[in-house]
């Protein structure tokens, strides 16, 4: 199914699928995005920690949960990949407790380290899983093209929210993207983006390195588009005022803190870099040590 963004995607999900009280599994960190979705329709959030393999499987509650919103192909915001074996675990665990996946494969096609692992919902032989994807990252945000891969049981329930939300998606854009795919365009932007997007991460990741040495740990730096900056020395409650100096020097970065139902102790910053060419990535780390 075609929707308007995957912010759609999570909308429809919530409508047909849940009600007043059903109990979500959402990860902790989780991307706001959705979390905020599942709290409109005033569903139970039951957060469970990510570990160095993703949503640790062993700290998922028991008894019954409707839904189970993950990020595996890199963990919104940390940039953890969850391996395959994680995956069959938490598929097994769905299986057995009778709860739907959402998989938010926001970034899958941008991986610079090994081979790209199967999705949940390759994986998935009981009809559990419901995958999402997006162009927003590997086009253009203003391109409001996402899609669903549903369950047979539930494509006709999603058909008509879909159809009593807004008819259907622009088809326009939906043409020239066929047509764009069709004439092999679509996968030669992806392997020069691929690559281009994995010069700026090395950029990025050196440059931080050099003006901050080990006073940051790096995350993320294997896959996706953004990176996630923990500055040691400084503490969650420093964040907004670091963040509104460098905006004055002309440096957008974001903290890691809206994703978070308690912040952490340590400055977490997320660095975006798939817009920004090599030089002025090295000019605004070195305008960002100067301001810190």
């Amino acid at each position: 199914m075609v929707v308007n963004g995957s912010q759609q995607a999570f909308d429809l999900i919530a409508r047909v699928l849940l009600d007043p009280g059903d109990a979500v599994v959402i990860e902790e960190p989780s991307y706001s995005g959705a979390r905020l979705i599942f709290e409109t329709v005033a569903a139970k959030l039951l957060r469970v920690p990510i570990d160095r393999a993703g949503l640790d499987v062993d700290a998922l509650p028991p008894g019954t949960i409707r839904l189970a919103y993950v990020t595996p192909c890199h963990q919104f915001p940390t940039g953890v990949i969850m391996p395959t074996s994680r995956r069959l675990a938490l598929l097994d665990w769905a299986s057995r407790t009778g709860a739907y996946l959402i998989e938010d494969d926001y970034v899958s096609e941008y991986r610079y380290e090994g081979r790209p692992l199967e999705p949940l919902q390759t994986l998935d032989h009981a009809g559990i899983v419901i995958y999402v994807g997006t162009l927003s990252k590997v086009l253009f945000p203003a391109l409001r093209i996402a899609y669903l891969v549903l369950p047979t049981p539930l494509v006709r329930p999603f058909v008509v929210a879909k159809f009593l939300a807004d008819r259907f998606s622009p088809t326009l854009a939906q043409q020239t993207l066929t047509d764009f795919m069709d004439q092999g365009q679509f996968d030669r932007h992806l392997r020069r983006s691929c690559a281009r997007n994995a010069k700026r991460c090395q950029v990025l990741t050196s440059a931080l390195k050099t003006h901050f040495g080990d006073r940051v740990e790096i995350a993320g730096e294997n896959a996706g588009v953004h990176l996630l900056v923990w500055f040691n020395d400084f503490s969650s409650e420093d964040g907004h005022a670091v963040v509104e100096r460098a905006a004055g020097e002309g440096i957008a970065i974001y903290p890691v803190t809206a994703c978070y139902e308690r912040p952490p102790r340590r400055l977490g910053l997320l660095f975006g870099y798939a817009s920004l060419g090599e030089a002025s990535i090295r000019i605004g780390v070195r305008r960002l040590a100067e301001v810190i």
